[in-house]
């Protein structure tokens, strides 16, 4: 399998070497890598479209309510939209408008002959066959419990309730395009992966399996290696499943991971927002979505796309700021990650995202630096930050009444997002 390539994924696997318009610099021993515009960027400029190095749908997401939830290799939701929307909204009998305004193509849409997991498409199930598929593949032993792949997926779904923020399945397929290369390419896919790797500390490598796991995440962190070495284990990754190496790629998963979510209902509803209509139809139009999404938000409540994480290497070079200039976003309903301009960009300024979501980037310093630090391990100095520092080191009113009892060493809260 050779790098991820083609004219889809503006960039290169090398740091430094990803041309159009932006390059990976490194910035400190502190910061590391960063990414930064090589020519001036307009708002609302797409800057790269990235395809992932592996991704995985979360484990709980694929059992929950879905016939069949997303493509096995390229997250694109399954379902049509009108079959999204009647899940989510609980009525079977909803008819969509504007039918033609949906994306998924059922007829194109294959099984693995052997486990009959699902694809959107040929070309996605000879993708994963051709990267990882034949490592994982359980074949007749799909519905076997006592299968190490099923234990393992099992044993990450009693240790990890929804919401989730990480697959134990990301690993997996790291270990299994490893070992479906040929032995002269071994060594490229390690080199790519060590490109992501974490530097952090052992303690705070605990402090994520800690956030990710819970109270008893050491004898779970154990557990859960066995299981993996049992179903996967490689002498060319030996590392990886000593106590230490593992503890490491958990922490590298829980720290780049990148959250991804499709939706077939969400596409139908931006081609219905394009449609040019006039007025009363509009009208119609848009009461009908508005009310559609109250139904649904009655019904299932924040959980409506199929989700997953991938790892993006260009993306994770990409540094945190309370205040960013570019987003990233799946629009186009599967793990091709797209990052937008949120302002104009200056040749060689950094480029960087929120880690952070709308209403965390509103909160005070304090509390932006409390989230970021206990799930990613930096203190923030971005310049909404440091225009800050003068601000006293308490949270909001709101955030005390919410806060009372806690002290910094309690348990660590759920806020971690797109990780």
């Amino acid at each position: 399998m050779a790098a991820p390539s083609g004219d889809m994924f503006s960039f290169c696997s090398e740091p430094g070497k990803v041309g159009g318009l932006v390059e990976v610099r490194f910035i400190d021993k502190v910061k590391g890598r960063g990414l930064f515009a090589k020519k001036a960027i307009c708002k609302g400029e797409n800057i790269f479209i990235e395809r992932p190095l592996v991704s995985a749908q979360f484990l709980w997401n694929a059992l929950y309510k879905y016939r069949a939830p997303a493509c096995e290799y390229c997250l694109r939701s399954l379902e049509t939209a009108e079959e999204n929307a009647r899940r989510l909204s609980g009525n079977a009998s909803l008819l969509l408008p504007h039918p033609e305004q949906c994306s998924i193509r059922p007829e194109l849409h294959q099984a693995c002959p052997r486990c009959q997991v699902m694809y959107c498409s040929t070309e996605c199930r000879r993708a994963a066959l051709e990267q990882y598929h034949q490592v994982l593949c359980l074949g007749q032993s799909r519905d076997d419990l006592e299968h190490p792949l099923n234990k393992l997926q099992e044993a990450w779904r009693s240790m990890h309730y929804p919401p989730e923020t990480a697959s134990i399945m990301l690993m997996a397929r790291m270990v299994a395009i490893v070992k479906q290369v040929e032995a002269q390419d071994k060594g490229h896919w390690l080199s790519i992966f060590s490109q992501l790797c974490s530097r952090t500390a052992s303690e705070q490598e605990e402090q994520i399996a800690h956030k990710l796991l819970g109270e008893k995440f050491q004898g779970q962190l154990e557990s859960l290696r066995n299981l993996f070495t049992a179903a996967l284990y490689d002498d060319h990754l030996s590392r990886w499943f000593s106590p230490e190496g593992f503890r490491s790629l958990f922490a590298l998963v829980g720290t780049n991971g990148q959250g991804i979510g499709t939706s077939s209902l969400s596409q139908w509803v931006h081609g219905c927002d394009a449609l040019e209509l006039p007025v009363q139809p509009r009208e119609q139009l848009d009461a009908y979505i508005d009310q559609l999404y109250k139904d649904i938000e009655t019904e299932t409540g924040d959980f409506l796309n199929c989700e997953g994480s991938g790892l993006f290497l260009l993306q994770s070079s990409c540094n945190h700021s309370c205040f960013p200039n570019a987003e990233a976003s799946f629009p186009d309903n599967n793990f091709l990650l797209h990052l937008t301009a949120l302002s104009d960009i200056t040749a060689g300024e950094e480029i960087c995202i929120s880690y952070l979501d709308c209403c965390q980037r509103e909160r005070s310093r304090h509390s932006r630096h409390k989230i970021l630090r206990e799930n990613y391990l930096f203190v923030c100095s971005c310049p909404k930050c440091h225009s800050q520092a003068d601000d006293p080191d308490v949270t909001s009113e709101e955030e005390e009444e919410e806060g009372d009892g806690e002290t910094e060493g309690d348990d660590l809260e759920d806020e971690m997002t797109d990780v």
